[in-house]
């Protein structure tokens, strides 16, 4: 009990500084006790004051984490979204170039011969050791498209029509070509500018090259010559473009000739192709 009057004692006598404190702040100076009580009120507000701004900037930093978080959250969305547009973006503009190429590509063909080059999207590819054998594409019988019927790109012959539904068809590609499968078509060729000249039949696709053979020992086809089709074969019509003489050898059997030839046209990545439609003649 002796205990708790002293401190009573001692709570009044500092609430008793405080009110004189507060009765004579007009005057410039203050008495020893006054300055005491100032400075113990002022101790105690510090005391208590820095682990409230602890806290208050705890809240504070955590409120702050939020808003980044939530900025940060915003600005991956964007650059993801960015990254997409810019992605399609140039996805529209190699199309637009191809495009632009590929009617290049028609309109040089009219003046060439009278076939009509359909053109046509790839929607699907079956791939064989990094190239592929056949092909999709977005047209089919309900267009016109027919078995056989010769498939180009604007670099040069690429294939054939093997299959045709209502609405898409299916390319066999020159790299299917072989001497050991009836389900492909040998193609008759000949040599640009000689094609009273020189002739041949492309019957395989070994390691990247075409395999002309039948060539007689006498033809003048050489190393450097471009090799389009001859149209002798009645599956291929004439005059489209296969590829570039790159050696010429004795055959097998020594009585003709084999030549290989690299195609101008890439089995990979294919695009947009040509069917060419050729006239009926009556």
């Amino acid at each position: 009990m002796g205990n708790k009057r002293l401190i009573f004692l001692m709570l009044a006598l500092i609430l008793f500084f405080i009110l004189m404190g507060l009765t004579l702040g007009g005057r410039a100076g203050g008495t020893w006790p006054e300055k005491f009580v100032r400075d113990t009120v002022s101790w105690t507000q510090r005391l208590f004051y820095k682990p409230a701004g602890y806290v208050a900037g705890f809240f504070e930093d955590i409120s702050k984490l939020r808003v980044i978080y939530t900025e940060n959250k915003t600005l991956k969305l964007t650059l993801t979204q960015y990254a997409r547009d810019t992605q399609r973006l140039n996805d529209l503009e190699a199309q637009n170039k191809r495009l632009k190429e590929d009617l290049k590509f028609t309109e040089h063909q009219k003046q060439a011969n009278d076939y009509r080059y359909r053109i046509a999207e790839v929607v699907s590819a079956n791939t064989i050791d990094a190239y592929t054998n056949t092909i999709t594409i977005n047209l089919g019988e309900k267009d016109g498209i027919k078995p056989n019927m010769a498939v180009s790109t604007i670099d040069g012959l690429i294939g054939r029509i093997q299959t045709v539904a209502p609405f898409s068809s299916t390319v066999q590609l020159l790299t299917d070509i072989t001497d050991t499968d009836n389900t492909t078509k040998a193609i008759a060729a000949t040599a640009q500018g000689r094609e009273n000249e020189s002739y041949g039949i492309i019957e395989s696709y070994e390691k990247g090259q075409l395999v002309m053979t039948r060539v007689d020992q006498n033809d003048k086809i050489a190393v450097g010559d471009t090799i389009i089709t001859s149209g002798y074969g009645q599956v291929f019509p004439e005059g489209i473009p296969i590829g570039k003489v790159v050696s010429r050898d004795v055959g097998d059997f020594g009585i003709t000739h084999k030549v290989m030839i690299e195609p101008f046209a890439q089995f990979h990545k294919i695009r947009e192709v040509f069917v060419v439609e050729v006239p009926e003649k009556g």
